[in-house]
């Protein structure tokens, strides 16, 4: 049963390999480490209930062996009486051991999978702690969808080998030792026979299931294939019917559900014919060693007790070293899953400067950028020497060709990316030397992509500020416009809604967002695109909802519709990463500028 729950662990793991095993095999010591005392009782009890299991073969043919001689004893008058007698103790003494292996078994069941479950809420905190403190930077180069897969299949896989891999590694690796040992002990001709043709079976068994892993490996891929494109087409069904593409999706679904099933039908041919074929090597073993036990029992040259206790033995080795191979993919696909998840935990964090200073409890909102550098890649550039100040209750526009450098500026702003030289102040003081919690607390963004998490209406514009009343809430909704659909909903403020499920439409996402921020009361507001999901009626009655919120704070508005910036105090006009152009609306129109260029092109 052991060996088939392991097999069924391996058979799920991917056809992959640690790059550094022993590193890989540390951070797996690591784990176990921290639960430590129990996993020593665990394996400590392990070795008993492994030695007490390889007890009973001996005692039976220390029983057998007493009770031919009774019967051969012709001196004996009651021989039923006598063997009565002497098979009492070692049936009483077998049901004892039996008794303390369950109950020792029992332990060592429910230790690994507490243990199991500890390990996996350790790393789930240690990556949702570790991920929190990442750099944007990180996020721009991996994708959610991986990050997921490491945060919950990886750790699921370290977790599933220990609940149900590590006690069989340790029983296998002692009952084969021990086994091993008795049976050279009863006579070391069979023992070699027998040990050989265990080894022909292992072998045999790491040659299939190697083959059995690649063959699952391309059973994963089509899966995944076949996955990603029913997502795709699922998702773009409007398109597809659109276009009349009905017939072309069927067939290019039936190609990827046939290559799936048939990569899936001999992978599980394979996984299903090892037990057979294993099971009938052993058997083989088994045939010989009985074969042979009963010659020599005959020849007087070992007892038929020891034949009955070496056959019991090969039975307790064959499945263990038959199963080696399988405890030893199932524990290299837990170290390939630690590997992962320690590349996430080994990155650098976001650098945390000594000695920062604390703001004033009623910050201005003054931000000066003092020949800001800064690239993604430090070998390649995106900004040089920016210099600009924005005071306190400044409407700072950021305009430019998509590409030009806009969000990066605000991301600087926001301390997401460290420059790399230069200055960037806030209130006067390096941002450097502020905490990036009470700096950002000082800002309050809505974002051309909206985001929503599951829950109700009124939670959703309460993000920002967990302890504000309903009051709060619907006078934030109503200078974002959005109090009247609000209350049009199902359960009005306390309808559950998110991005994806479709009870509010995009624009009317991008208005509650607004809403969000308005609620935070930030000192400064960033507007990048905020009015792009807005229909045009909408976007002229929010213009106004949008100048109040901006009234007595500094603001940066990113923004394509030129329209919309006029009143801008002061207008930054970007460029391949640079500002190029500063000044007001009618500044920049009175002579040939960048700016004058795309507002002609604009409104022509």
């Amino acid at each position: 049963m052991k060996r088939q729950k392991i097999k069924q662990k391996v058979t799920e793991t991917s056809y992959e390999k640690p790059k550094d095993t022993k590193r890989a095999i540390v951070s797996f010591i690591t784990l176990l480490n921290e639960d430590k005392i129990p996993v020593i009782i665990t394996i400590l009890t392990n070795i008993v209930s492994t030695l007490l299991f390889a007890i009973i073969p001996w005692i039976s043919a220390i029983v057998i062996d007493d009770v031919i001689a009774i019967m051969q004893d012709a001196s004996i008058v009651n021989k039923w009486s006598t063997i009565q007698a002497t098979i009492l103790l070692p049936i009483i003494s077998i049901l004892i051991i039996a008794l303390i292996n369950f109950l020792l078994v029992y332990y060592q069941e429910f230790q690994m999978a507490r243990i199991g479950e500890t390990v996996t809420l350790s790393l789930r905190k240690k990556l949702t702690d570790k991920m929190t403190k990442l750099p944007l930077k990180f996020y721009d180069n991996h994708q959610v969808g991986e990050l997921l897969s490491k945060a919950t299949s990886d750790v699921d896989k370290i977790s599933e080998v220990i609940i149900t891999g590590f006690n069989q590694f340790v029983y296998s690796a002692l009952i084969i030792i021990l086994g091993i040992a008795i049976l050279f002990m009863i006579n070391i001709k069979m023992a070699f026979l027998v040990f050989a043709i265990l080894l022909i079976g292992s072998l045999l068994t790491g040659f299939i299931s190697s083959w059995n892993q690649k063959l699952f490996h391309n059973n994963m891929m089509t899966l995944s294939t076949l996955s990603n494109s029913t997502e795709e087409t699922l998702a773009g069904n409007l398109v597809v019917k659109s276009f009349g593409k009905e017939v072309d999706f069927i067939e290019k679904m039936d190609k990827h559900i046939d290559a799936q099933f048939k990569a899936n039908q001999r992978s599980q041919f394979i996984n299903f014919s090892i037990y057979p074929a294993i099971r009938f090597v052993n058997q083989i073993a088994f045939i010989l060693a009985a074969f042979l036990g009963g010659q020599y029992a005959i020849e007087g040259l070992i007892t038929v007790g020891l034949v009955q206790a070496f056959l019991q033995y090969v039975v307790q080795i064959s499945e263990p070293i038959s199963n080696a191979s399988y405890i030893v993919n199932a524990f290299q696909g837990a170290l390939v899953a630690i590997e992962r998840i320690d590349t996430i935990l080994d990155l650098k964090e976001d650098t945390i400067y000594p000695n920062l200073k604390k703001l004033d409890k009623q910050p201005q909102g003054e931000i000066t950028f003092s020949n800001v550098s800064f690239g993604y890649q430090k070998d390649k550039p995106l900004m040089k020497n920016v210099s600009f100040e924005a005071k306190p209750h400044q409407m700072i526009a950021i305009v430019g060709p998509t590409g030009a450098g806009k969000t990066t500026l605000v991301n600087l702003l926001m301390h997401f990316y460290e420059i790399d030289s230069g200055q960037i102040r806030f209130d006067g003081i390096n941002i450097n030397q502020l905490s990036r919690e009470d700096l950002r607390q000082c800002f309050g963004m809505v974002l051309q992509d909206t985001w929503l998490f599951k829950g109700t209406v009124a939670d959703n514009i309460a993000y920002g500020k967990a302890n504000a009343t309903r009051k709060d809430i619907i006078e934030a909704a109503k200078i974002a416009q959005c109090d009247s659909f609000i209350r049009k909903l199902p359960q009005g403020y306390d309808t559950i809604i998110s991005s994806d499920d479709g009870i509010v439409s995009q624009g009317e996402q991008q208005l509650l967002t607004i809403a969000r921020a308005v609620l935070a009361d930030p000192k400064v507001m960033i507007l990048d695109e905020a009015t792009s999901s807005i229909d045009t009626k909408t976007e002229q009655d929010i213009q106004t909802a949008i100048a109040k919120v901006m009234k007595g704070r500094t603001s940066f508005v990113i923004a394509h519709r030129l329209s919309t910036i006029k009143n801008a105090d002061l207008i930054l006009v970007m460029n391949h990463g640079d500002i190029i152009e500063k000044g007001t609306h009618d500044s920049l129109l009175n002579k040939q500028s960048f700016y004058a260029k795309l507002y002609q092109t604009q409104f022509s």
